[in-house]
């Protein structure tokens, strides 16, 4: 089992900036793939970025949904089994609840578990 922590939520005006960040804890060995949804009032919880390690950066592979592109960046520390994702320009269509998802990790026994999902946090852009 891994438990995710995540802070960083907030209030913020249009064209400001947040970091998330979501640490995860438990019998960890390594974490494949990290990542962040997000689900607004009334709407499906969607994928904005998701980094996956492949051997050659610290942050891996990197996704980002078309409209966070050029304004939102992730990030990890894989010593410390935490990501972060960096919001910057924040428009209003940007608030929703972001969840910290672990797609896949090996734990110290050497097992594959899949998807594990953290309590979320509020981001709420509005002057």
């Amino acid at each position: 089992q891994v438990q995710l922590v995540e802070s960083g939520g907030d209030l913020v005006q249009p064209g400001g900036s947040l970091r998330l960040s979501c640490t995860a804890s438990g019998s960890i060995f390594s974490i494949n793939t990290m990542a962040w949804y997000r689900q607004a009032p009334g709407k499906e919880r969607e994928l904005v970025a998701s980094s996956t390690r492949d051997g050659t950066t610290r942050d891996g592979t990197t996704y980002y949904k078309d409209s966070v592109k050029g304004r939102f960046s992730i990030s990890r520390d894989n010593a410390k089994n935490t990501v972060y994702l960096r919001m910057n320009s924040l428009k209003p269509e940007d608030t929703a609840v972001y969840y910290c998802n672990v797609k896949n990790y090996y734990d110290t026994n050497g097992s594959l578990r899949n998807n594990y999902w953290g309590q979320g946090t509020q981001v709420t852009v509005s002057s």
